[in-house]
């Protein structure tokens, strides 16, 4: 009868084991930052947003980053990270944040590196090349024409 058990608890702890496992995460974010310093607090702000391991390489400006996908999620982590002062893939730090880091963390911005095509949707206009006055926010065609609508510089 112990035999029985005992095999009966060791199945049960192998299926605990495996659901554990498959709701572990592993990710590489962009983070930007300079330095040593830079690297201990965004590692730490991703621990305390939920991430089981996180290592911030300097050269390369990634995150690698390990979590439990049922207690925490990469926007969570990432968030943290820009509350930190740190910009990353998703979210961009309050500038009180970033003014706030030590002088040898103050980064170029993701902002002043991002390629134009990244500006607001609501920061775009478009207009089409035969008619000025037809203008959009959005991607389209002309309504007097017909022609595709081209982004204004």
């Amino acid at each position: 009868m112990k035999r029985v058990s005992l095999f009966a608890i060791a199945i049960i702890s192998l299926f605990s084991l495996t659901t554990v496992a498959q709701t572990t995460k592993t990710e590489t974010i962009k983070v930007w930052g300079n330095c040593g310093m830079c690297k201990t607090t965004i590692e730490k702000a991703a621990r305390k947003a939920g991430a089981t391991k996180a290592s911030w390489n300097e050269d390369s400006k990634e995150l690698k980053v390990t979590y439990a996908a049922n207690k925490t999620s990469s926007a969570k982590i990432q968030e943290a990270i820009a509350k930190a002062g740190y910009d990353t893939q998703e979210f961009t730090a309050d500038n009180g944040a970033y003014s706030k880091l030590p002088a040898c963390c103050h980064y170029d911005r993701k902002a002043a590196v991002a390629p134009a095509d990244t500006q607001k949707a609501s920061d775009v206009t478009y207009a089409c090349p035969m008619h000025p006055d037809v203008t959009s926010d959005k991607a389209g065609t002309c309504s007097k024409c017909g022609m595709e609508l081209k982004k204004k510089q």
